[in-house]
């Protein structure tokens, strides 16, 4: 490896996966994977059953790709954290500054009532000729 340009870096990068807190992680996936599986053939031992149907049939493939599913992301999300890259571990890069200042919109003039406002004045009109046409 120490030949390889990139090399001391991908082994240190893979360490990650053997920490405390990322075996808590994989026992998670592979638990959740094994109760998938069983609950798996759970449903096709029902599917099998006098009382089974196609639901149940479907059920049974269902789960097993569940896991495969969670298999398939979980490698993926590995993958991901082997190339975060150093960058995303220095402590400049967690340092968060602070957004710009939004500006303020300005304060819209209050409204006053004896203010006219000629459109909400026509649409209250049109508004009082309906209704007494609908009494009539």
């Amino acid at each position: 490896m120490l030949g390889v340009p990139g090399g001391a870096y991908r082994g240190r990068v893979w360490r990650f996966a053997l920490s405390r807190r990322w075996w808590i992680r994989h026992v998670l996936v592979v638990t959740t994977c094994a109760v998938f599986v069983r609950l798996g053939r759970w449903q096709w031992d029902r599917a099998q059953s006098p009382t089974g149907d196609w639901q149940n049939l479907g059920y049974s493939l269902q789960w097993p790709l569940f896991a495969v599913v969670l298999i398939a992301a979980w490698v993926r999300f590995l993958w991901l954290e082997q190339h975060r890259g150093p960058e995303a571990e220095s402590p400049e890069a967690e340092t968060l500054e602070a957004p710009p200042p939004v500006p303020r919109r300005p304060a819209y003039p209050p409204i006053r009532e004896d203010d006219p406002d000629d459109e909400l004045a026509a649409y209250n009109a049109y508004l009082a000729r309906l209704a007494e046409q609908d009494r009539r």
